[in-house]
């Protein structure tokens, strides 16, 4: 008897499944780095403003020297996706392991670099002495977390490209409930400090590439893949993240501006910043929550050779970006007043953060759609259109920003610049997923 074709409706709603089964997960995982830096903030910032200057800045390198690495996570979850789709569960974790492999040998260097290097990068900043000394002692400390943090990346891009969201989910409950308390602990009753809140972020971040790690091994076992390092595979995956890798280099000198712009501007400035960043990295990781469904599902469907599927699901996809976007600039407006007090009682922090807040909330339905099709281009292995994307968004933004204070404008305009980064971004992954240029099929790319 032949079947008769899904109805449009019915494929929306078997996406929709789809969708909510993996990013609802996949969101509280994402979430779980912006909640460290959330909580982290929050504690330092009643410390002082110094403190709270110190740790925006230290935040920003160290986010940098993680997230450059990103596609630990992403190609790693677009290659085993496609294998999945493929039916090669085997070739699918062997994958996996070579990218954890590959993430020890990067967090190595990392930390050989930023130790010794730590007080020269906190002055490209121009902060202030005062929060110079906070930001060194924090930078130094947190690089000691960062193979861990590089194995977590890595073995969440194994679990995703597996389209298991909801085991990074229980991680990253515990890692978040452990990071919390441990700040807590170390910061306010062992006295440490700035210091204090950097070593219980290290300890939570270690013990979480713990678990990953033994989730992963004990796959690689049943499905009798390899567990040791394989030269050819470690440098296959180093090649396949080069693209990505450019694309985050690029999307991290933007946030890398944006902090040194916001440095100059004042203490107060910067610290207001800070918090604008941890609400946006919090939002950002919301909305990439979809892009994370998409990569795993458009691998999946492009591994299978099944392209009218992965259009489908990227109309789809889009269409959850927006509502998302619409809802979360809606929230941050109503939420205000509550989550301004959580990170600092300064006057003067306060008022510089609330007309710059607004302009953050205006711009959440841009993002919706930008972080949804960045996944969907990543989910079909398209890095080198996503590298020359961001290179082109990075020369527009790069001048205005530095512009600002020559300008004489304040940290709202310094975010209305962000927001014209974001739109350029919009424009030039529209153009990429409208033309269908980045569908291609099978195993392998």
């Amino acid at each position: 008897m032949i079947q008769a074709p899904a109805t449009p409706k019915a494929v929306r709603r078997q996406h929709d499944r789809e969708i909510i089964s993996l990013a609802v997960p996949a969101f509280g995982a994402l979430v779980a780095e912006p909640l460290f830096l959330m909580i982290d903030s929050a504690i330092v910032g009643h410390l002082g403003t110094p403190q709270l200057a110190g740790l925006a800045i230290a935040a920003a390198l160290l986010t940098t020297a993680v997230s450059v690495f990103v596609f630990l996570a992403y190609a790693t979850t677009a290659a085993v996706a496609r294998r999945v789709g493929a039916g090669d569960l085997q070739a699918a974790i062997r994958q996996g392991m070579d990218g954890i492999w590959l993430a020890l040998l990067l967090g190595a260097t990392v930390i050989a670099v930023t130790l010794p290097t730590a007080p020269w990068l906190v002055d490209l900043f121009g902060a202030s002495d005062t929060a110079a000394t906070y930001a060194v002692t924090y930078l130094r400390i947190s690089s000691l977390g960062i193979p861990a943090m590089l194995v977590v990346l890595a073995a969440t891009g194994v679990l995703r490209g597996l389209q298991n969201t909801r085991t990074p989910l229980y991680v990253a409950v515990v890692g978040f409930a452990a990071n919390a308390l441990l700040n807590l602990v170390l910061v306010y009753g062992a006295g440490l400090g700035i210091a204090g809140s950097a070593w219980g972020t290290v300890a939570a971040q270690c013990g979480m590439a713990a678990a990953y790690l033994v989730v992963v091994v004990r796959g690689a076992r049943r499905h009798g893949a390899s567990l040791r390092p394989d030269a050819a595979g470690i440098r296959a995956s180093a090649q396949a993240g080069v693209p990505l890798l450019v694309r985050t280099l690029s999307l991290r000198a933007v946030l890398l501006i944006a902090t040194a712009v916001a440095a100059r501007l004042g203490d107060a400035d910067v610290a207001a910043h800070q918090v604008l960043l941890s609400l946006w990295s919090l939002t950002a990781f919301a909305l990439d929550a979809i892009a994370i469904a998409g990569q795993a599902i458009i691998g999946r469907y492009l591994g299978a050779d099944d392209a009218l599927g992965a259009r489908q699901a990227c109309r789809r996809m889009v269409q959850w970006g927006v509502v998302s976007g619409v809802v979360l600039g809606v929230l941050i407006i109503l939420a205000r007043p509550l989550f301004i007090p959580l990170f600092t009682t300064d006057s003067a922090v306060r008022d510089t953060l609330l007309p710059a807040l607004l302009v953050v909330a205006l711009s959440q339905p841009i993002a919706g759609v930008v972080f949804v099709l960045d996944g969907v281009l990543m989910g079909a292995g398209d890095g080198p259109y996503l590298a020359g994307a961001m290179l082109l968004t990075l020369a527009v933004f790069a001048p205005v920003a530095l512009l600002v204070p020559t300008l004489g404008g304040g940290l709202t305009a310094l975010w209305w610049a962000m927001t014209l980064m974001m739109t350029v971004r919009l424009l030039t992954l529209w153009l990429r997923a409208r033309s269908g240029r980045w569908i291609v099929t099978g195993a392998t790319r």
